[in-house]
């Protein structure tokens, strides 16, 4: 279910907050965080010696802490900060904090409905996963990157197995890292074990991984593929028949690797960030076709159109027709949509987005200290202090603008449904 179907999509503008009177309230204000429906506007705010809060709609919360950061709202609307009372560090959560304590936490992530909060934390000089507050079994002596299955009820990290110190060449060399999946460590060891990714249905793991000094590969559920590479990058799994794809260096540049195999006959000065379309039938990557050039390459088809900056922030459109990427020449930031540039170029340009229907795209963009939204190339008539990534209707019929407008003390933030006809004309 699309949790923006419960939104108020009534077109129009309201004003949620004062918010250019916080920074006389309280000693400071942080950078400000909107809310996915647009009806909250949070900060972290200091109001008092050596104590913290934040700022919900000009209303701090209840209880303060020693200190507050990374604030992030969940995809359903709750409000996230990694929290520090009496010098122990927790998760509040619309600040009501968890009741579990840790030395240290970070690296909060959520699942794709927010129902679950998972961050890694360190422990008596030991590092673990908890998720909702509920902390893995096993504590290992590091811990590295870490994944959430998509049902929200697994986890996994990259972990230290083996304890060494500098010296003990050899022993590394043998293998101190693995994976923990729920906290259960793959049965083998790996020089060094990176990103990883869950199955679509939860079940199995894939990460990359160091087999020796010299070779890299992917390692399933813990087996590692038979063909070893001098680097690989993140994997990820099919959508459907459970395969797993990587990038990786063979003779001749970089290609993209199935089950241990060359699955194109491309070969690129790069390829990374892979990623298939909703359908599952079509796989696209941000690759480099000679070094220095960046574009994207669907099913092994590069586009003609090149960047000399760099790509990023690609996506394919929800009916798996269409892929969209900012592209960067000389500092130059502009949206691509299947192979076309939008003519304007931006300072910066935030992840473009697709509407429901994949008739449209719009991205948060800004130039000149100023920021505003684009639609399919045509920018909104007004340019604000600030606004958030927009976000479309279910019907694809409006765009939910968030924003900051004025300055000093006569700041606000407004939240604006706007049709999409009169943006378009």
């Amino acid at each position: 279910m699309d949790i923006s179907n419960s939104w108020d999509w009534n077109a129009g503008k309201k004003e949620i907050a004062q918010f250019g009177n916080w920074p006389t309230s309280f000693d400071w204000v942080e950078e400000p965080y909107a809310s996915p429906d647009g009806e909250k506007i949070a900060a972290v705010v200091k109001t008092g010696e050596m104590e913290f809060s934040v700022c919900v709609n000009g209303t701090a919360w209840e209880n303060p802490f020693d200190k507050v950061w990374y604030l992030r709202f969940t995809p359903d609307g709750r409000l996230t900060g990694i929290v520090s009372d009496t010098g122990q560090w927790t998760m509040a959560v619309d600040g009501v904090a968890w009741e579990e304590q840790f030395d240290y936490l970070w690296d909060t992530q959520f699942t794709r409905d927010g129902q679950t909060i998972v961050c890694a934390v360190q422990q008596g000089m030991q590092y673990l996963i908890a998720s909702n507050g509920k902390l893995w079994e096993t504590k290992f002596a590091n811990i590295g990157h870490t994944a959430v299955s998509p049902d929200g009820s697994r986890t996994a990290a990259s972990v230290q197995t083996e304890s060494f110190n500098e010296g003990e060449i050899f022993k590394f060399q043998k293998g101190c890292y693995s994976v923990a999946v729920d906290g259960k460590v793959w049965d083998r060891n790996f020089i060094n074990a990176w990103r990883m990714a869950f199955s679509p249905d939860s079940q199995r793991v894939a990460a990359e991984v160091r087999v020796n000094l010299l070779e890299y590969t992917i390692a399933v559920d813990g087996q590692a593929w038979d063909t070893t590479y001098p680097i690989v990058w993140e994997p990820c799994f099919h959508p459907s028949d459970g395969s797993v794809f990587a990038p990786a260096k063979v003779d001749g540049g970089w290609t993209m690797i199935r089950d241990g195999k060359p699955c194109w006959n491309g070969r690129y000065a790069q390829v990374w960030h892979q990623m298939f379309s909703p359908d599952g039938n079509r796989l696209a990557a941000i690759v480099a076709p000679k070094y220095g050039k960046w574009t994207m390459a669907i099913d092994d088809t590069p586009w003609n159109l090149t960047f000399d900056g760099f790509v990023t922030d690609a996506c394919f459109s929800p009916d798996s027709s269409r892929v969209a990427c900012i592209g960067v020449n000389d500092k130059r930031h502009q949206i691509c949509v299947d192979g076309q540039a939008w003519s304007e170029g931006y300072d910066m340009v935030w992840a473009p987005v697709f509407s429901p229907d994949s008739q449209h795209v719009a991205a948060k963009v800004e130039k000149d200290g100023k920021y505003t939204l684009v639609v399919d190339g045509k920018k909104l008539k007004e340019s604000y202090t600030m606004v958030w990534d927009p976000v479309f209707s279910p019907d694809s019929q409006y765009l939910l603008l968030k924003a900051l407008e004025g300055s000093g003390p006569d700041t606000v933030y407004t939240r604006s449904v706007l049709p999409l006809k009169d943006i378009l004309g």
